[in-house]
């Protein structure tokens, strides 16, 4: 298993046709809020009080390299623990070990590099997530050839994974993390490296979970979230820099008429991002003009 990735994140104590996206009601019982959320890596921040509340549907999740997306992600799969802020996940807290185990018991994670063992089939695989996830014996095979199934792989369940184009590997590990139906799904980039008709399945599988489960998604591809998601977070530098729909997201092109774009939620995302660096350029000068004036009192 590629030692990079992030491991699954097991309960502790073990081993190693569209249709309009669906938004449920925020039950914090049934999703996630994070307070304040501050992630550093040494010297950089990589979130900066993030505040987020998501509850049953499908949400996605963009923003340029470095925004803070992976970071965000795998604090909510309890694989890192952030610097400052709340975290509530299914209206449990990941700070105490006996909550942190049976959130994990009912999550479901994708990380950006999904590491796995070339040698193991595909119902070797899924069987040891399975395991992981503490599935009970009795009812583990009927999941795993479930979980296959919904991502076109049961008739693959047998071969090896390192006979398997990246692409299929790819979707066993969006296998992996619909095993046993959890109620909350984290997703980190599912969509690279699927052919466009695997990519057009996906969205739709993403809606159907995203009817009684919390999905999160992050990505680089807009036409996803356009397709599939209720609701969409912009990151940029480690804060929020933007809350709304698909819809409401392409509407903030209309003020930004030479926003770059294919189509209207691109350019809307370029215009959205240009608006939150103005702002932030603002408050950048007027900390530093009000750090001057207390200089110069002195």
């Amino acid at each position: 298993m590629n030692p990079s990735s992030d491991p699954a994140p097991a309960p502790e104590g073990r081993g190693p046709a569209d249709r309009e996206p669906v938004r449920g009601p925020r039950n914090p019982d049934r999703g996630l809020t994070v307070r304040g959320l501050t992630v550093r890596h040494r010297r950089t921040t990589a979130l900066d009080g993030v505040d987020l509340t998501l509850g049953t549907g499908v949400h996605g999740l963009l923003g340029p390299n470095g925004a803070g997306k992976t970071s965000l992600l795998r604090v909510l799969a309890t694989v890192a623990r952030p610097a400052a802020g709340e975290v509530r996940l299914l209206g449990l807290s990941p700070g105490t070990h006996r909550e942190r185990t049976e959130i994990r018991r009912r999550l479901g994670y994708l990380p950006q590099e999904f590491g796995y063992y070339p040698s193991f089939t595909v119902r070797d695989t899924l069987g040891y997530f399975a395991w992981l996830k503490e599935l009970p014996g009795a009812k583990a095979p009927a999941a795993v050839e479930q979980a296959a199934e919904l991502v076109g792989l049961g008739p693959s369940l047998d071969r090896k994974l390192g006979a398997l184009s990246g692409g299929a590997v790819r979707r066993v590990g969006i296998a992996q993390a619909v095993l046993g139906g959890p109620e909350l799904l984290l997703l980190d980039e599912p969509t690279a490296g699927l052919d466009p008709e695997r990519r057009v399945e996906f969205r739709s599988l993403l809606r159907e979970l995203g009817r009684e489960a919390t999905v999160l998604v992050s990505t680089h591809l807009v036409e996803d979230v356009g397709s599939a998601c209720a609701e969409v977070t912009l990151l940029e530098t480690g804060r929020v820099a933007f809350r709304g729909t698909p819809g409401e997201l392409a509407a903030c092109a209309e003020t930004d008429a030479d926003a770059p774009g294919d189509n209207p939620l691109e350019r809307g995302y370029t215009s959205a991002l240009r608006r939150h660096r103005r702002e932030r350029g603002r408050e950048t000068n007027t900390r530093g003009a009000r750090d001057t004036r207390k200089a110069a009192l002195r």
